[in-house]
């Protein structure tokens, strides 16, 4: 018997074969590409960039957050984030002056390696070398909007200002709150005095009071107000941050947000809405208004981009120019919602240098490859995954003793050694060793 294609039929039966083939390949190449293509939208959906908030607090001792500290009762809103977040008790800054902390924090280097070993004068003419890369370069190179708001303080000459160091947007002072005279000089002791009405007939009251610079407050390269007026400044950075969150949540692109206060950092100043509001006077009252600053800021990212910002909040030094506990340990709480555990008190021994690798990584950005850095990516202990940290810590001269930026204590897990301290110095001084 013979094939059911005949010679006759044969041509018929070939092309109805080659259909199905064909109906078969087909589907097969339509299968494998609506495979691909979820595949990328998949991709696409779980590699979103985070948004980054760093809030640096200036001067703000470790037990000034009532978490830290059960007497402490000025902060509720940190504390809030505290719980809903993660909350370090061993983090510290990487000098205990501004300018070395700052620099160090945005290259995550010690002075000794990005060169900021002190601070930044009103008439100094550098800052932060321009060969050292901040953080805010390596995030827009990243795809971010960069934008810092308060406190730089690591150069405001020509290519040291912050819109040429990878920062989109600025908005706040040039150096510390106390680094020029205002018509609002808030408390210190001594105080210094306003701005005088007639510049030549000035005296300073203090050596170190600015009676013929006055304050100047910049947006970019534009000095807006000069004087500035410290105590309705805290209120115009919550307007210009929660503008700025809104701007970027509503264009989609992530965004870097930078805010360094001038809390606490003398002269104390707030607005009157914040006044005797705390039994621990002006101090209690300037602590209260940073931290409601902070309370507006966490509203805002929970109302519009809560599951894709993480907030860093800490401390650039608290007590000046010593390498002791209290002039290098600082509050420190990071708070995303989803992804860092709530409610969490950390042992774990970190650094502010740390900032940088970790939001690196976590922005699927690179390092850049031709520097060592100090700090490590700590995103697995932020995540509760890991209770592995700094096993040693290196903290610099900041004015106490000796060579600015030199290291003179080094922390090893539980233990701390002191190589010079403030009394050898001063009895080196007079000759009794």
């Amino acid at each position: 018997m013979g094939s059911p294609c005949t010679v006759a039929k044969g041509l018929s039966c070939r092309m109805e074969g080659l259909f199905w083939q064909l109906v078969l390949l087909i589907t097969l190449y339509v299968g494998f590409f609506l495979c691909l293509s979820n595949n990328f939208k998949g991709k696409a959906a779980g590699s979103k960039k985070p948004n980054f908030i760093i809030i640096l607090a200036d001067d703000m001792g470790w037990g000034d957050l009532g978490v830290n500290w059960e007497e402490s009762e000025d902060t509720p809103h940190l504390d809030k984030m505290a719980q809903e977040g993660m909350r370090f008790v061993d983090f510290h800054t990487a000098a205990s002056t501004c300018s070395p902390s700052r620099a160090a924090l945005l290259t995550g280097r010690l002075g000794l390696r990005n060169g900021v070993t002190h601070n930044f004068a009103v008439s100094s003419v550098g800052g932060l070398p321009l060969n050292e890369t901040t953080l805010a370069e390596v995030l827009k190179g990243a795809g971010y909007r960069t934008g810092i708001i308060g406190k730089w303080h690591l150069g405001h000459n020509g290519f040291y200002h912050p819109n040429f160091r990878g920062f989109d947007d600025y908005f706040g002072i040039p150096y510390s709150n106390d680094m020029g005279c205002t018509d609002t000089p808030g408390y210190n002791l001594p105080p210094c005095p306003s701005c005088p009405q007639q510049p030549k007939t000035a005296s300073c009251h203090r050596r170190d009071c600015y009676t013929e610079i006055a304050l100047p407050l910049l947006e970019n390269l534009t000095i807006v107000e000069q004087p500035v007026n410290l105590t309705s400044l805290t209120q115009r950075y919550m307007e210009k941050a929660i503008e700025f969150i809104q701007h970027a949540s509503e264009s989609g692109q992530p965004f870097f947000l930078y805010i360094a206060l001038s809390h606490m950092h003398v002269p104390l100043t707030f607005h009157q809405d914040h006044a005797n509001r705390s039994s621990k006077g002006p101090y209690g009252c300037t602590l209260r208004e940073m931290d409601y600053l902070v309370g507006r800021i966490k509203d805002k990212v929970d109302s519009t981009v809560r599951e894709s910002t993480v907030i860093w909040f800490t401390g650039g030094s608290s007590a000046k120019q010593t390498t002791w506990e209290g002039g290098h340990r600082v509050p420190a709480i990071v708070y995303w919602p989803g992804r860092i555990p709530g409610n969490v008190t950390s042992p774990v021994l970190l650094s502010i240098l740390d900032i940088f690798p970790t939001l690196v990584f976590l922005a699927n950005a690179s390092l850049p490859s031709n520097r060592r850095f100090d700090g490590l990516d700590v995103s697995q202990v932020i995540f509760g995954n890991s209770l592995e940290g700094h096993k040693t810590i290196f903290h610099p001269n900041s004015g106490a003793a000796g060579k600015y930026g030199v290291i003179q204590t080094v922390r090893l897990e539980q233990y701390k050694a002191f190589y010079v301290t403030e009394l050898m110095l001063a009895l080196e001084e007079i000759g009794s060793v």
